[in-house]
């Protein structure tokens, strides 16, 4: 049976589900005039300043260098491929189907689970949670969500977003079982530094004009609230829940990029997003919980 949630988790749960749920239209924004390169580096670089006078106030950097090779590989399956994969598909792909490819981070994780010897992590509950949840998420961006230009060229875009929701998916496990003593600050300021710097070169060569104005605000929302203050947000998550099921919340990130489109740009709103948005939310709660109602009293012990 599944361990019952805090009302901590839930609140990190709503957080993520937010921040992660926004950057599919600051990305949209962004890629319109700054390659996906730049959009990598200019949001990397500039979480890590962010971060970077916290981490070394608190000398949080020291224990992340002792460990960097899983510090990089955490950088490169959360940030380095991901980021560059899904600028590459937001050219191509509606937002709203790169939210629902996204949102199958939890079945991935599930699946590394067992590979894993975890066989909780697919309790009847929990099981129908998946699949109610992911069965909402194909009701609301069915029709015109799923609608595409160029059939063709979509297709590698599709691949390029399920390759994204699988590095997404091994991320947790390499901070649970690796980086689970080191503090987040720390491994969350040197990944980022360290994928800055190695796309800048890339940024500098590739990108050739003057960004506009709404993209240079929509890279300074990706790497202010999208990337440092998400990043501290996930980790507090895997803490509370573990690898599993921290990832969760991205069934409700294309909720939230529909909504904002509704609320902030004028979009209808559709008959699929009110039958779905609540099917996304029963299934992460049975997923989450394996339907279990007593919340926890105290959390596993996770570096901070």
């Amino acid at each position: 049976m599944a361990p019952a949630v805090s009302g901590r988790a839930w609140a990190l749960y709503a957080l993520m589900a937010v921040l992660w749920g926004i950057p599919y239209l600051f990305i949209k924004e962004a890629v319109d005039s700054l390659t996906p390169a730049a959009v990598v580096a200019g949001r990397t670089l500039l979480g890590a300043a962010v971060l970077l006078p916290i981490a070394l106030r608190r000398r949080a950097l020291r224990p992340a260098l002792a460990l960097w090779p899983w510090v990089l590989a955490f950088g490169a399956t959360e940030m380095a491929g991901p980021f560059l994969l899904l600028g590459h598909a937001e050219q191509t792909l509606p937002s709203g189907l790169t939210g629902l490819l996204v949102a199958t981070v939890p079945l991935f994780a599930t699946g590394i689970a067992l590979v894993r010897g975890d066989r909780s992590a697919l309790s009847p509950a929990r099981a129908v949670g998946l699949v109610v949840g992911f069965a909402g998420l194909v009701v609301i961006v069915a029709g015109p969500g799923l609608a595409v230009a160029e059939p063709a060229q979509a297709l590698g875009a599709i691949a390029q977003v399920l390759l994204v929701a699988l590095l997404y998916a091994i991320a947790p496990f390499i901070i649970a079982t690796k980086l689970a003593h080191v503090p987040a600050l720390g491994t969350i300021t040197l990944s980022l530094l360290a994928v800055g710097l190695a796309y800048l070169p890339f940024a500098l060569l590739t990108q050739h004009e003057l960004p506009t104005v709404r993209s240079g605000l929509s890279l300074v929302a990706l790497g202010i609230l999208c990337t440092a203050l998400a990043f501290l947000g996930f980790f507090a998550l895997i803490g509370e829940v573990g690898p599993v099921r921290a990832p969760l919340f991205t069934y409700v990130n294309p909720v939230v990029a529909i909504l904002l489109g509704v609320l902030l740009l004028g979009e209808p709103l559709s008959p699929g997003l009110l039958l779905g948005f609540p099917l996304v939310l029963i299934g992460c709660w049975f997923a989450a919980t394996g339907g279990r109602l007593r919340l926890r009293r105290q959390a596993p012990p996770f570096a901070r």
